[in-house]
């Protein structure tokens, strides 16, 4: 025999050593055992924790300092270094925050409910309540998480620095924030967090409209979140960190003072553009105006506070959406005391009514502000543009309809208005929205470009809360401000006000009254930048963002063909 036994041929003896004398074999990186980050960093709360303080800046904590450091939290577990996480886990994150934000900014939604005085079960009431609230916050968790995952997206694919990120993330949101604006659904804009506290800032709008303040927002809280996210070596981090901690604080005084010194400069009116009106804040909640005894009630109220302003030398009197809860036509309301107190007085009125589309029998109708002249004929009208759904029309009607019981409280179609009227008045035109437009600057930019030398809303707020009431205030003291134009605002059940061209708030009514009031304003013929031009910045902002993406991928593909 061998000295190797078979299949050991060639091969070299060697003595089995004992376990005690083995070498134990390092560990790999995949055998570790993942130590829990601790609950306090995790990006989940951090990025509720973002979104619930931007829920704080309006109505009716009015909070609004937090929006400068709110949206930092979710920029910086968005752009977290290190593995990059899956782009759903991205979404999910911009869903947290965005959903928390709008879901605390929109709760005022739930007081839809009870809806039992319309005939709708309790249960079915609470149902519908909750839908609606659920829907419009949900429209915005879902387009502000998207913003999470493009700039996540484009960083990587694009290999940005910190200051081309800032720069792309300003230019995303306001592009969201733009198609938001196009569609049926919109409220809380970064813009709105300012307002009416802060009202250097406001006057950013003048130059840009909403898109400035929203830009100043996501500029400043990148600059924060990027101090943080430095990669590189040591010096590359800190220098990074400086950088984008220097740029942050220039943004955010460079700003404020540019607005301060926009707000300090004199209104300039002239004596000769005054015009008294007088608004009647009528008070009469829809569950009883709807009724025949409350329709009576609607025009003895108004019709009462009409001659009394009058008798205190208004110049015209303005009422709220749908004071009058009926069809105005010159048939239908040949014998109305309103009309006769109107042709007695020769005072113009400007009422909130339903006006007929096409023949009576059809039953289609818009919500409209008519202007009676002093024979009480209708000269001139705005029929709203942005209907609320559910409310107003139902979407998908042929879906939907079957699903979902009307709310209006109009028993047939409201059908929209155009996009160019024009509101003429004794007095020159004059720019309208009707409720739930308020948040659509770009409706009121075009009535005053179109010539509007002053502004006028008439809202419905029954049954929801002061703290909505208060936020719809927020929303036009941003449009007077865009405009440079006065503007008043009159409610059924409250809060009407008077807003200056700078923003400030010169009469605020209380909630839930009878009110009238006669308010002096001045007519404005200026335009501004923002009104010459539209929504220049997010264009120009979008632009040059893509090029800089363009230029980056160019950059990045002829570097990986010389290497």
């Amino acid at each position: 025999m061998g000295l190797f036994p078979p299949g050991r041929k060639n091969r070299p003896f060697t003595v089995a050593k004992s376990a005690a004398h083995r070498r134990p074999k390092p560990a790999k990186p995949s055998d570790a055992v993942p130590i829990a980050a601790p609950w306090w960093r995790s990006p989940w709360l951090w990025a509720g924790l973002g979104g619930g303080l931007m829920g704080l800046t309006p109505d009716p904590v009015n909070l609004w300092p937090l929006a400068w450091v709110a949206l930092a939290p979710l920029w910086r577990v968005v752009l977290q270094p290190g593995r990059s996480p899956s782009l759903w886990r991205v979404f999910g994150l911009g869903c947290v925050w965005s959903g928390t934000y709008h879901g605390i900014v929109l709760s005022w939604m739930t007081h839809l409910h009870p809806l039992t005085w319309m005939g709708i079960p309790w249960l079915a009431s609470l149902g519908i309540a909750l839908f609606a609230w659920a829907f419009i916050t949900g429209l915005g968790t879902v387009t502000f998480g998207l913003w999470a995952v493009l700039l996540r997206w484009l960083s990587d694919r694009c290999r940005l620095s910190w200051g081309a990120r800032i720069l792309v993330g300003i230019a995303l949101w306001c592009l969201l924030e733009t198609l938001l604006s196009w569609g049926p659904l919109a409220w809380p804009f970064l813009s709105f967090t300012q307002s009416p506290g802060n009202l250097w800032i406001l006057q950013l709008g003048r130059l840009t409209g909403p898109a400035g303040i929203t830009a100043a927002i996501v500029a400043v809280n990148g600059c924060w979140a990027e101090m943080s996210l430095g990669q590189g070596t040591a010096q590359h981090r800190r220098a990074s960190s400086q950088g984008a901690a220097i740029a942050g604080l220039l943004f955010l005084l460079t700003l404020h003072g540019l607005g301060g010194g926009l707000y300090h400069q004199p209104v300039g009116d002239r004596p000769d553009t005054a015009l008294k009106i007088g608004l009647i804040q009528g008070n009469i909640p829809t569950r009883e105006k709807l009724t025949p005894a409350g329709t009576r009630q609607a025009i003895a109220a108004y019709t009462e506070g009409y001659r009394e302003l009058v008798a205190q030398g208004a110049d015209a009197v303005l009422t709220p959406e749908g004071a009058i809860p009926d069809l105005w036509t010159s048939e239908l309301q040949r014998r109305s005391p309103i009309l006769q107190a109107v042709r007695q007085t020769g005072v113009p009125l400007w009422l909130g009514t339903f006006r007929p589309v096409g023949p009576l029998a059809n039953r289609e109708m818009t919500q409209s502000l008519v202007n009676l002249n002093a024979q009480g004929e209708v000269t001139s009208q705005y029929s709203k543009v942005k209907l609320v759904p559910l409310g107003e029309y139902i979407p998908f009607e042929a879906t939907l309809g079957r699903l979902i019981s009307r709310l209006s409280p109009v028993s047939s179609s409201l059908l929209p208005g155009s996009t160019d009227q024009i509101f003429e008045t004794p007095f020159g035109a004059a720019a309208i929205g009707i409720c739930y437009e308020s948040p659509y600057s770009e409706l009121f930019r075009r009535q005053v470009a179109n010539g509007a030398e002053w502004i006028m809303t008439a809202s419905n707020h029954d049954p929801y809360p002061p703290r909505m009431m208060r936020q719809h205030h927020a929303q036009d003291v941003l449009r007077a401000v865009e405009s440079d134009r006065w503007a008043v605002r009159v409610t059924n059940t409250g809060i009407s006000g008077v807003v200056t061209p700078h923003g400030d708030t010169v009469w605020l009514s209380e909630p839930n009254q009878y009110v009238t009031h006669l308010t002096q304003i001045y007519r404005r013929q200026t335009l501004t930048p923002y009104v010459r031009w539209g929504n220049w910045l997010t264009w120009s902002l979008g632009a040059i963002a893509l090029l800089l993406c363009v230029s980056n991928l160019r950059t990045k593909s002829k570097g990986i063909d010389m290497g």
